[in-house]
């Protein structure tokens, strides 16, 4: 294979994993970073680019020749810093390559739709703006990282993010899982414009994740929420902010 997929949030302890899994699929890999020091930890095989989300001019840089985005940054639950990073960062990335024939797999988390979380207020924004992008993509919303047993590697995908106790009942999942959903997502014509949550069950992974991804609903032509999804807040009533991001976006 020999298309190029930049992965941003690369040194964090999910986007590692999607190095190596991206690599292991045989994409050329940009890793987007924000110090040589801290890619360290990246294969050499990995092309480092260094950046900061916060700055168009290096994203403008980052996303030139590829063919796919995947974004894992982000793990912070304060209000100001998801929506300072984690969206500004969709947002700018997003602007940079509208127009472009680029396919996008964006990781937010379950309970992203969960009514009185401020900080998921952020992340269901960033999501919107990649519906209403115009670009393929798949939305990706793991639950809780490593809470799973050894024995429970049986890949899960719902839809609707029903379940949310705020703990890990509303599922579980490995980081190595994570990536592997992901990367392959990219490629997977049955993971195109869908919106889910992962989870794993007790049971052997699958070999192939095609017929999971088939088993999901695509998401509407034209609309910025998930197929499934509720608590559904007026754009007229959003913050001005993404008002402003969504009309430059989907212009």
């Amino acid at each position: 294979m020999s298309e190029t997929v930049l992965v941003i949030g690369a040194t964090g302890s999910i986007g590692r994993h999607v190095v190596s899994e991206a690599l292991n699929q045989g994409y050329q890999v940009k890793a987007f970073a924000r110090s040589k020091s801290r890619a360290r930890v990246l294969p050499a095989e990995a092309e480092i680019i260094v950046g900061d989300l916060l700055d168009p001019s290096s994203i403008e840089k980052a996303v030139k020749g590829v063919e796919g985005i995947i974004f894992t940054h982000g793990n912070s639950t304060r209000k100001s810093d998801v929506r300072d990073v984690d969206y500004t960062g969709v947002a700018n990335t997003l602007k940079a390559v509208k127009g472009k024939d680029v396919k996008i797999v964006l990781m937010t988390a379950v309970g992203t739709t969960r009514p009185g979380v401020a900080y998921a207020e952020w992340k269901r924004h960033g999501e919107q703006l990649v519906r209403a992008s115009g670009h393929g993509y798949t939305i990706v919303r793991p639950g809780w990282l490593d809470y799973n047993n050894d024995d429970e590697r049986q890949i899960v995908m719902l839809q609707g993010d029903t379940n949310q106790s705020g703990g890990p009942a509303d599922g579980v999942i490995a980081r190595d899982q994570i990536a592997r959903v992901l990367v392959s997502s990219l490629s997977d014509k049955a993971a195109r414009n869908k919106t889910f949550e992962l989870s794993a069950t007790h049971g052997v992974a699958q070999e192939s994740l095609t017929a999971t991804f088939a088993t999901l609903q695509t998401d509407n032509s034209g609309e910025i929420e998930g197929i499934l999804d509720t608590n559904i807040v007026p754009v007229e009533s959003s913050a001005t902010l993404f008002q402003a991001d969504l009309a430059s976006i989907s212009s």
